[in-house]
């Protein structure tokens, strides 16, 4: 006999058939001229399906970007904390150069700043979970006195990513392998010097 379609498998094929099309429509026509409509119909969807999963465009897309962000922004942890820093923080410039991430980000970006929405989305599903990877990995440095306790990990995080995001809604070219490192060194001075210096 034959067995039936399983719902769950067509489901999550439809699902991530629209994070790609979602993507891949930014990148061709620039967020702005995005649509649901065109979404659905590059997906093979309904827009009747679209909005029983997400409530806005901007939510579509959102996951997308967390998606396809997911390995490039992971955190290493090899145990050298500058080398970590710098295999990050280069993780999100090469996914923020991705032509089908680009446009996808900095359009949530912009329309988040009128959507409360969906900027409270950004937050919990992008930022916070890369925020809270973030400090985790820096006090675990700390605890093996490789930063200084009483480094601040807020105004840390900013000095690091800074440079990265002010350039992007700039549009200025993001950094290269040899400013970040320097970034980095600016950042946490204690990065610089060999082990055991002053």
């Amino acid at each position: 006999m034959m067995k039936p379609p399983n719902p769950e498998r067509r489901s999550e094929k439809s699902h991530r058939a629209t994070l790609e099309a979602a993507l891949d429509l930014c990148a061709e026509q620039g967020y702005a001229q995005a649509t649901v409509e065109g979404i659905a119909a590059r997906a093979g969807v309904s827009k009747k399906t679209i909005y029983r999963w997400w409530p806005s465009k901007g939510a579509v897309v959102l996951e997308a970007v967390h998606e396809a962000s997911l390995l490039p922004t992971a955190f290493p942890d090899t145990g050298d904390l500058a080398a970590d820093l710098h295999t990050q923080l280069m993780g999100v410039i090469d996914m923020l150069q991705a032509p089908r991430v680009r446009s996808a980000f900095i359009g949530v970006l912009t329309e988040a700043q009128h959507d409360p929405a969906l900027a409270g989305r950004l937050h919990c599903q992008w930022l916070r979970p890369r925020i809270d990877e973030f400090q985790d990995r820096l006090r675990r440095a700390q605890e093996l006195e490789q930063v200084p306790h009483d480094v601040d990990l807020d105004i840390t995080m900013d000095l690091l990513y800074g440079p990265i995001f002010h350039r992007l809604m700039v549009h200025l070219p993001l950094p290269d392998a040899v400013h970040m490192r320097k970034v980095i060194v600016s950042a946490l001075p204690s990065l610089g010097r060999p082990p055991g210096g002053r």
